[in-house]
């Protein structure tokens, strides 16, 4: 996967955690949530994820007006045949980018939330899979918010991790201005592995050894986010097995076959933090939630020994 983090890092500049942070929930069979001010690269994060694997990716642009089925698919029928066939919905792909999905409606929400969670789609009585591996990258604008709807906390509980892109320092800035300024990235952008290695590899990820006290270790820091008065709504059971599961990846990604806790504790602002509720002192404050779930960390003891 270095070669693939190598690829990516050509078209997104200077933002090698979140890149990390997106490879990391690849391997972990998650789905990633960005949310970000506009222009910072967030779809092209997604595209270029999916181009270096040389899998399907599919953009779907969330609108008031999208509906269930444009995601979903619908049963048509077929003057030919004299019977109805299936025309797959936009969720039909490997990488699927679905953009600003705070502008359509619950219900659209929820057509995508179902098949990010089940994996499969079901129109009319009959079951499909959807293709593996198989990774949503959801993004939204946390300004312009009027007209939206904001995913409810138990939707957001279903992505396995967070990131903001932010703006680029001034040299990645520069760099980009060269590199994008005159053809796009994506274009000379190659494949370096095929989706069969990457379904591999999520294989090999399940297999990663975690020490009972790294678990223990785990679940105290989850515990700890629903014990503060910072927050009025802690992590929920969903966000340790995420939890485990992307430290499995974080491992594998530094050439480890066992989870150290330094990966737990890495990756748990990502992972938790859009999860949380702040409460109302901390959000009167304007405390990053990145920030409490770090200094939960640092009161939660760190086990030693492997």
């Amino acid at each position: 996967m270095g070669r693939v983090r190598t690829g990516i890092e050509t078209v997104i500049e200077g933002k090698s955690e979140a890149i990390d942070v997106a490879l990391t929930v690849l391997l972990a069979e998650g789905h990633l949530l960005v949310e970000d001010i506009p222009g910072v690269g967030k779809t092209m994060l997604a595209k270029s994820l999916g181009r270096s694997i040389s899998a399907e990716v599919k953009r779907i642009q969330f609108t008031p007006d999208l509906l269930p089925t444009d995601i979903t698919g619908v049963s048509v029928f077929n003057q030919h045949t004299q019977d109805f066939e299936f025309k797959p919905g936009g969720i039909f792909a490997q990488i699927v980018v679905g953009d600003e999905v705070n502008r359509a409606s619950p219900k659209t929400q929820s057509a995508l939330l179902e098949s990010m969670e089940e994996r499969q789609v079901s129109v009319d009585g009959t079951t499909y899979r959807l293709p593996t591996p198989f990774m949503v990258v959801a993004t939204q604008n946390p300004i312009e918010m009027e007209g939206t709807f904001p995913l409810p906390e138990a939707q957001r509980d279903r992505f396995m991790a967070r990131i903001n892109l932010g703006y680029p320092a001034r040299a990645s800035e520069l760099a980009m201005l060269d590199s994008h300024g005159t053809h796009n990235p994506l274009d000379a952008l190659a494949p370096v592995t095929d989706a069969a290695t990457v379904t591999a590899l999520i294989e090999a990820v399940t297999t990663v050894f975690v020490a009972p006290v790294v678990k223990d270790y785990l679940v105290r820091v989850v515990e700890a986010t629903r014990h503060t008065a910072e927050l009025r709504l802690g992590a929920s059971p969903r966000a340790s097995l995420h939890l485990l599961r992307a430290s499995r990846a974080a491992a594998a990604l530094a050439g480890r076959d066992f989870v150290i806790p330094d990966d737990v504790a890495g990756l748990a602002p990502a992972v938790l933090s859009h999860r949380l509720l702040p409460a109302a002192h901390a959000r009167l404050s304007r405390r990053d939630m990145g920030d409490i779930v770090a200094s939960i960390i640092k009161t939660v003891r760190i086990p030693t020994g492997r």
